[in-house]
This record gives C-alpha cells, structure tokens and sequence, in this order.
C-alpha cells in the first residue's frame, strides 16, 4: 500500500504546524474525500523560499504530500517553487496507491495559490506606498 518512505513522513511530520511571519497562504480543500490543506510560506525580499509549513486534516498521503512538498520549495526562489507539479511530489514520496495521487495535485495547488497570495500582497504593499 504505502511505501516506507511515506509511512515514516506521515509518522514524523517534521514541517506540520503554522508559521509565525508567514507571508504567503493558502487553503485548498478536496471536495470529493474533505481532505484540507493548509500551506504558510515565509519567502524573504530575494523571493527566496525560507520557510514552509503546513496544516492538513487529511489521510496519509495528504499529510506526507503536504510535509514533502514543504521539504520540497525550502530555499527555492518562486520561480523554481513555481515549476513543482504533483507529479513531482510523488516521485519524491516514492509513489502512492493510484486512490491516494490526488493528494499529491492538491499540495501543489495549495502551492500555486500560496505563491499566488504572496504576490497579491506585494501589490497591496507597492500600492499603499504609492499613496503615501
């Protein structure tokens, strides 16, 4: 069923948790197993990916997708964060039961809309100094 690799992940989920100073977010939510995934990133003015941290109400796949993908971007510039896939995420955990792949797309989705929150607030900052 599961590869060693994911059960230990899942087990020890060394990036679960929120994260103080995050400045990117998001929230994603699998309607069709009510799978939830939260995502905090901390990126630093170089647009480099310091920190990354998760929440998940999910099964096993969910939680160690989330905790790989976490691993994953620390130290990426949003660029290289940007390019990450779901597919990507699997072969990192070493495959998953066909059922379970989802979990995979939904971490990257909660990936995409997280970087997609950092810009939003960029513009949100860059427009309150132009009005000052």
């Amino acid at each position: 069923m599961y590869t060693q690799k994911v059960i230990n992940i899942f087990k020890n989920p060394k990036n679960a948790g929120g994260l103080h100073g995050a400045n990117a977010t998001s929230k994603v939510t699998d309607n069709s197993c009510g799978d939830i995934i939260k995502l905090y990133l901390k990126i630093n003015e170089d647009g480099i990916i310091e920190e990354a941290k998760f929440k998940t109400f999910g099964c096993t796949a969910s939680i160690a997708s989330s905790s790989m993908l976490c691993d994953m971007v620390k130290g990426l510039s949003i660029e290289e964060a940007e390019e990450i896939t779901g597919n990507d995420i699997l072969d990192e955990l070493g495959g998953l039961p066909a059922e379970k792949v989802h979990c995979c797309e939904l971490a990257d989705e909660a990936l995409h809309l997280a970087i997609d929150d950092y810009f939003k607030r960029l513009e949100k900052e860059q427009r309150k100094l132009e009005e000052n």
